[in-house]
């Protein structure tokens, strides 16, 4: 299988190049990436956990899925691959913000990147790859933050990240 490449980015998100996904979350150089949202009718967002064997954050709960933009892929054809990919099913999708975040994990490997956030509707049961996603489940964002105030632990650094800076523009956008 061919190594997986990151497009690497200044914080203005302009290519500067590509590394291969390992080297970069090794040496911390900043990159593109995308975090998806999807929402139901009763405004309640799917998360879900990361599979057992993940690299880093095994078993973490976080949002409906995240990864990486290949080279002359858009974000929001991005998005839309990695959810069907990961969840087995595809929405429409709309880019909300994008930030930069710093995240060091107990492995040595760091997140560092220019994350491009999607929010989308979906109201059935997702087909979760089981290869990438251990379990799913619906919760309200005010129950999401109150449980990341109380049990941070469980949860994904991007995940926290943008829930403790973005949460009034997330619930804002839950309506699309």
């Amino acid at each position: 299988m061919k190594e997986e490449h990151v497009i690497l980015v200044n914080e203005q998100d302009e290519e500067l190049g590509t590394m291969a996904k390992m080297e970069a979350h090794e040496k911390a150089v900043l990159h593109r990436a995308f975090s998806v949202f999807v929402m139901n009718k009763k405004g309640e967002t799917m998360l879900q956990q990361r599979a057992a064997h993940k690299y880093h954050s095994p078993l973490l709960w976080t949002n409906t899925c995240c990864s990486h933009q290949r080279s002359g892929e858009s974000n929001l054809e991005a998005g839309k691959r990695r959810l069907q990919e990961e969840m087995g099913f595809v929405t429409d999708l709309k880019e909300l913000f994008s930030f930069v975040y710093k995240a060091p994990f107990d492995n040595g490997l760091t997140e560092h990147e220019l994350d491009h956030v999607m929010m989308g509707r979906y109201e059935d049961t997702p087909r979760i790859n089981e290869e990438e996603v251990a379990d799913w489940k619906w919760m309200t964002p005010a129950d999401v933050k109150s449980d990341i105030a109380e049990n941070p632990e469980n949860y994904t650094a991007w995940f926290k990240i943008i829930f403790e800076k973005f949460y009034s523009h997330l619930t804002q956008n839950m309506i699309l």
